[in-house]
């Protein structure tokens, strides 16, 4: 059993420090609301929204019946 968990910790493989997208990528837009870094690059037209606030302005529009 113990050879098991050798084996299985063996072909473990952490994943990195920094996220990848993080360290290259476009340009992301700000979000509107609140500043944060958006999933968008800046030239993204119309109302660009981070993911915190766009599940908090789906929320108040699916309540607003």
């Amino acid at each position: 059993m113990d050879m098991e968990k050798t084996e299985r910790s063996e072909s473990y493989c952490p994943a990195p420090a920094v996220p990848v997208a993080a360290v290259a990528g476009p340009p992301y837009a700000d979000c509107l609301e609140c500043g944060e870094p958006t999933e968008y690059g800046v030239d993204t037209p119309g109302v660009v929204l981070c993911p915190v606030c766009e599940w908090q302005d789906a929320q108040r529009t699916a309540c607003s019946g």
